[in-house]
């Protein structure tokens, strides 16, 4: 049975095991060997990512083509008007073309939210805003770039989910087993 894990990633944390510049790697939180990314969280963002053995399991999970979604908490600058959410609910025009549409929400600062350091700018004649954001690709740095093209740039970008899965319950740093999709193939051995 394929192996697969979800880690807590930190601000500042490189997202790959070994860095040859003296970086922090996920190799300085999780000792579990044969296991690698099933996607990409750019070392200035945080939160939810997904490692597994498996390589079908890996595909189905990163790759655009499924269509997999992926909720965020994105602290921004300024208050979002609803043109600028309906903006990113109907697609925004990147330099790389147009987004899919995403689904896009103001929310309170999540609870429980553990400190960041460094803690990011704040100007105190500029608000800051949360906003809950859903996408179903993934670009290089497509949300910090979808926020910025509507006139609020991002703050703090957090990876809440990942298809069903969330951070629920997993501290910053930490990391945990959980079960893998049941596939058709296991479906199918299951009702003979």
């Amino acid at each position: 049975m394929p192996r697969l894990l979800r880690f807590n990633k930190p601000f500042d944390v490189l997202p790959q095991f070994t860095d040859g510049q003296g970086r922090s790697t996920l190799a300085d939180f999780i000792d579990l060997k044969g296991v690698y990314p099933a996607g990409r969280l750019d070392r200035d963002s945080e939160g939810l990512m997904l490692l597994t053995d498996d390589g079908k399991l890996q595909a189905s999970i990163a790759d655009p083509r499924h269509k997999m979604a992926k909720t965020y908490w994105v602290q921004v600058e300024g208050t979002p008007d609803e043109t600028a959410l309906a903006a990113l609910r109907k697609g925004v025009e990147l330099k790389d073309g147009l987004t899919r549409p995403a689904k896009a929400r103001l929310m309170a600062e999540p609870p429980g939210l553990w400190p960041r350091t460094p803690p990011i700018r704040v100007r105190k004649s500029v608000p800051d805003t949360w906003l809950e954001l859903t996408i179903s690709e993934g670009r290089n740095r497509q949300v910090r770039r979808m926020t910025a093209a509507v006139g609020h740039p991002t703050l703090r970008l957090i990876r809440y989910g990942i298809g069903a899965w969330t951070l629920d319950g997993l501290a910053p740093g930490r990391w945990d087993l959980i079960d893998p999709p049941a596939t058709p193939t296991a479906d199918r051995r299951r009702r003979r």
